[in-house]
């Protein structure tokens, strides 16, 4: 089985804060998991370093955008690594070979009649001298009254036109914009609508999208798809292939999901195989994002497939809610975030992972706070995961010189075995904070199993017994490593150490004895003080 993962592109105009990891760790854990199966995985995404928040970026800070997108994009890709994502290719969208690709999509979807041209009247700015890109259209959305920039409504999510808003002004120096005439190409998204209808409704039976992709998608199909402009007069991005209009660019919607296209094609060059296995109708897709983008990866992509003959119709949409903080929506303009970057120097990479999957916006907003975060480090991975595997491998250590042998409880193996299928079902249905809760009731089975079998007791009445006892533990805790690796790599890879495996699978784990070395703690306390103190900076920080 072939199974293309794509997790959404971030903006390289500013830091990865919490909220954009919650929404895309779920690639990963997918990524992990289908690895660990033996089937063949494609996991991409990128940096986006085209369209407009980058320009404002650099305008804010009078740089060149090519220094604004180098930063960001580095920075990207080493908290992504310090984070533990597996990405396969990790691109960039203002890479020669991804305005190659998107080109070719272009000038593929021009020749198979799905673009046209046509004159439109779009924002300009009389005191800038500009046409204006939707994102510096600023004023009220019509739909539901709310704040809005001009490509789209974070507010009721609703994809608009600069002119669609009410009380416009230029975003960069705040007058009214008038309007001009002016051409561009055009999508015709409105000749996808009866084809998308019926996937739409296949998927909404197998629920294989989130809920609220369906919703969005079945509210944007009732209202009728409408052509969409592929071209905007932008500073940066991919040129128009067309003689005469090559100081246009093409628009960011078209251009940014065609990254897990270009992305796929870069892997195939680079590491000499064939992507095309990834692009079929037998393909199993996942596309990873904020609800914020699902129109872009339930409508706009998969009309840009069909456009250009592929048959890889996503069949999974993992698209989560929002996380706020501390009970507030996350703002990066006045800094009420907790950026990436800052929790990795001070926090264990498991430790974050593990509070984004349990505490995960899968069906609803999710939150995070100081309090539970640490809380939950201190109960859980400690408390629970980390007290077990202490508790064991040091009486196994001090008792038995590391080494332990004898038979696993036989009531023990069929519950153990049972997990793996158990928790691939919810990993491969996107019920990613069911699976690890899933694993850790296993966990603390496996406390109670051995505070109820007292192996303390049992070494001087039953030493037999004892190793019996001792062994299962140690069965308990190899194999929950095992199922918590694609979400706690890292602790996960120091098990695998200290039990001396040689690789992992995603079957059951079946050995009669271990050779236990290097035993040390999976986690260590966090201070509750820190609770107060990094409140205390986020508040201080925040404008």
């Amino acid at each position: 089985m072939s199974v293309f993962i794509g997790g959404a592109w971030p903006y390289a105009n500013g830091s990865l804060h919490l909220g954009h990891i919650a929404a895309l760790l779920p690639g990963d854990i997918l990524a992990r998991y289908y690895r660990l199966k033996g089937e063949s995985v494609l996991y991409v995404s990128g940096s986006d370093c085209n369209g407009t928040p980058i320009s404002i970026r650099a305008n804010q800070e009078g740089v060149s955008i090519q220094d604004i997108a180098d930063r960001y994009h580095h920075e990207f890709v080493d908290s992504f690594s310090k984070l533990g994502f597996s990405y396969d290719a990790y691109s960039r969208t203002d890479d020669q070979q991804h305005h190659q690709i998107v080109q070719q999509i272009f000038l593929q979807l021009l020749d198979n009649g799905y673009i046209y041209k046509k004159e439109i009247e779009q924002t300009y700015c009389e005191f800038d001298k500009q046409f204006l890109p939707d994102r510096y259209v600023e004023g009220v959305c019509p739909n539901c009254g709310q704040p809005s920039r001009g490509d789209q409504c974070d507010n009721c999510s609703s994809i608009l036109d600069p002119l669609d808003l009410i009380d416009r002004t230029c975003k960069i120096c705040g007058n009214e914009p008038v309007t001009k005439a002016t051409e561009h190409f055009y999508f015709t998204l409105s000749s996808f609508q009866d084809e998308l209808e019926k996937r739409v409704g296949r998927a909404k039976q197998s629920k294989a999208w989130r809920n609220n992709a369906i919703h969005l998608t079945e509210r944007y199909l009732k209202e009728g798809l409408h052509d969409r402009a592929v071209s905007r007069d932008l500073a940066n991005g991919v040129s128009v292939p067309v003689k005469g209009y090559e100081d246009k660019k093409i628009y960011v919607w078209i251009e940014a999901v065609s990254g897990y296209f270009s992305a796929s094609q870069k892997w195939a060059i680079e590491t000499n195989q064939c992507d095309a296995a990834f692009w079929s109708e037998e393909t199993v897709s996942y596309y990873i994002h904020g609800k914020d983008n699902i129109p872009f990866h339930s409508i706009i992509w998969p009309s840009i497939l069909m456009g250009i003959n592929k048959k890889a119709f996503p069949t999974h949409i993992i698209s989560n809610e929002y996380l706020t903080l501390e009970k507030k929506k996350l703002s990066t303009s006045k800094n009420w975030a907790v950026w990436v970057p800052s929790i990795l120097e001070s926090y264990n990479p498991d430790s974050v992972r593990y509070f984004l999957t349990v505490n995960a916006p899968e069906n609803r907003d999710a939150d995070f706070s100081w309090r539970e975060f640490i809380l939950s480090h201190n109960s859980e991975l400690l408390g629970a995961y980390g007290n077990l595997v202490n508790r064991t491998l040091k009486f196994i250590d001090k008792s038995f010189d590391g080494h332990i042998s004898g038979a696993v409880d036989v009531e023990v193996t069929p519950k153990i075995q049972s997990r793996y299928a158990e928790v691939g079902i919810l990993i491969e249905q996107g019920h990613f904070k069911q699976a690890i809760e899933t694993i850790f009731e296993t966990i603390r089975f496996g406390n109670k199993y051995f505070d109820a079998k007292q192996p303390w007791r049992e070494i001087h009445e039953n030493r037999v017994e004892c190793k019996n006892i001792l062994l299962t533990c140690v069965h308990i805790i190899a194999n929950c490593a095992q199922l918590l690796s694609p979400f706690l790599p890292f602790s996960s890879e120091k098990m695998k150490g200290m039990l001396h495996l040689d690789t992992y699978h995603w079957k059951s784990i079946e050995r009669v004895s271990y050779q236990i070395t290097q035993v040390s703690p999976l986690f260590e306390r966090i201070d509750i003080n820190r609770i107060g103190e990094e409140l205390e900076k986020l508040k201080l920080n925040a404008k």
